[in-house]
């Protein structure tokens, strides 16, 4: 059984003294990958090219104009304007949240995730006018919708976020919270965000 101040407990105290840089550098790091993945993709797949990796993934060219998993992709065209409007509001409350709560570990991880990918996949829609997607799981002929670095790292901080709802806060302004409400969200009933 290891021990209580192990890997794990060294982790998370370093990430707690984290700041609002921190945060937004490893939001940053993450487009980075991210367009690194797409521009490779680019270049070495052409629209219509199957490359089977596995007998369930295949690696595909998709020029998605709707959301992740190609939700609204057959929407009229409104739709680029709509989730470019949506990513910027969503952004600049991630940044807001991340600089008042900075030493939420799991809520911060979580938010960064979605800002990084939510801003890879806006840099695309600004740029192509459409999402490069290029992942593609299948199962008996059934194919999920493809998708990318960028959405795999939004529905991962979704879970983590959904995850954090449920752990009890500590607010008060060392942690990261706030000095007003004190106690925690599962102590007074209140949602935590």
């Amino acid at each position: 059984m290891p021990e209580a101040g192990g890997w794990r407990g060294r982790i998370g105290a370093a990430l707690s003294r984290w700041t609002l840089k921190d945060w937004l550098g490893s939001a940053f790091a993450l487009v980075v990958v991210d367009q690194i993945v797409k521009v490779l993709v680019l270049q070495w797949l052409s629209s219509g090219r199957v490359v089977e990796v596995a007998p369930f993934m295949n690696l595909v060219l998709v020029y998605n104009p709707g959301a992740a998993f190609s939700f609204l992709a057959g929407a009229s065209g409104w739709q680029r304007e709509f989730f470019v409007g949506v990513a910027l509001v969503a952004s600049g409350w991630i940044t807001w949240m991340l600089h008042r709560h900075p030493g939420r570990v799991l809520f911060c991880a979580a938010l960064t995730l979605i800002l990084g990918g939510a801003v890879g996949n806006l840099i695309d829609r600004l740029w192509l006018g459409a999402v490069i997607d290029f992942l593609d799981f299948h199962v008996l002929g059934y194919h999920w919708p493809a998708f990318n670095v960028a959405d795999s790292a939004i529905s991962i901080g979704a879970v983590l976020l959904v995850w954090d709802a449920f752990q009890p806060v500590d607010d008060t302004p060392e942690a990261g919270g706030s000095a007003v409400t004190g106690g925690s969200a599962s102590d007074t009933g209140a949602p935590k965000l």
